[in-house]
């Protein structure tokens, strides 16, 4: 068994991918979730769920003194952050945008940009704006997007607060996609990846099982991103 275990830490502000050390006593992890929730360690109560859904915890972390580890967790559970006293670190106001005054466009302005989704369907002829003969997806002929191979990036995900970050390792066309265009190939950091880098028995670049995907240009955002992993340990280590 790893020494490492790997959990989601979910609070009412925040959910991340962690990476903790089995042996680290619970009082230490709540000092780390601090810095990650904004809760403090005297309001923290610490359950792990196999699932989000889930009604009832998996297992209650209660005891500041046992090692992470004697919980007997798995890799991939949902570790809640509850905070006890929400009005001392203000839990909650950080997601409610009921105060916030929204920015809106009208049509009629949102058609006047150019770097709105519209305008490039526009310049390449994509989806509704295609010949009437071509398929409604992006065209063979789209130029290939200035992503840079080896640059870190992060993917746009389906699940609210879950960051799949990675490194760029092609961009180009590919055998595959019906109706041709660029992919880019991301190796990511965790295992949450379909391929090797490979499809259908042709490699285009080479890296673990599980964390290799092909994703459209526009899901991708390139950026000085870190890998997602424990928070430093700081002084606590010696």
């Amino acid at each position: 068994m790893s020494n490492t275990l790997t959990l989601f830490v979910s609070s009412l502000d925040t959910r991340s991918e962690r990476r903790f050390d089995r042996h680290l006593p619970i009082a230490q992890l709540k000092t780390k979730l601090e810095l990650i929730t904004g809760i403090p360690v005297a309001n923290q109560r610490l359950a792990a769920y196999d699932a989000d859904a889930d009604a009832q915890p998996a297992r209650v972390l209660d005891d500041d003194a046992q090692p992470l580890g004697f919980y007997g967790l798995r890799d991939f559970q949902v570790l809640k952050v509850e905070d006890t006293n929400p009005s001392v670190s203000f839990t909650g106001q950080l997601t409610d945008v009921s105060a916030v005054e929204k920015f809106e466009l009208t049509e009629e302005q949102y058609a006047a940009r150019q770097d709105s989704v519209l305008a490039y369907k526009q310049r390449h002829k994509v989806g509704r704006f295609a010949p009437k003969d071509a398929p409604d997806s992006p065209s063979a002929a789209a130029p290939v997007p200035p992503i840079p191979v080896g640059a870190r990036c992060e993917i746009d995900s389906a699940e609210p607060g879950l960051h799949k970050r990675g490194t760029v390792r092609f961009v180009g066309r590919t055998h595959f996609g019906s109706a041709g265009g660029a992919w880019v190939g991301v190796e990511y950091d965790e295992p949450f990846g379909k391929n090797d880098g490979s499809v259908d028995g042709q490699r285009y670049f080479q890296c673990l099982d599980k964390y290799g995907v092909f994703v459209r240009p526009d899901r991708v955002t390139v950026g000085d991103f870190p890998v997602i992993d424990d928070v430093e340990m700081e002084d606590e280590e010696m």
